[in-house]
C-alpha cells in the first residue's frame, strides 16, 4: 500500500470519493478531479457519476478504482 507522501494532495490512499468523470485520458482511463487534483479511473466514461477508492497517489495526480455499488 502506498502512503500519501505529498501532503498537498487533497485525497488519501484507501479513502472513497464521489466524483464525475470529466474527460478521457490518452490511455483510455477516465479523468476525475477532487479539489482540482486529477485522478485517473479505469473502466469509466465521460459524464459517469462514480464512487472511487484511491489506490496510489503521485505528485500531481492519483489512481483510483471504481467501487461497485
Amino acid at each position: 500500500m502506498y502512503k500519501n507522501l505529498d501532503r498537498s494532495s487533497p485525497v488519501e490512499v484507501g479513502e472513497t470519493y464521489e466524483v464525475t468523470i470529466e474527460d478521457i485520458a490518452k490511455e483510455g482511463d477516465g479523468i476525475a478531479r477532487v479539489k482540482g487534483f486529477v485522478i485517473f479511473v479505469p473502466n469509466t466514461v465521460v459524464g459517469e457519476d462514480v464512487s472511487i477508492k484511491i489506490s496510489k497517489i503521485m505528485r500531481n495526480f492519483a489512481f483510483a478504482e471504481k467501487v461497485e455499488e
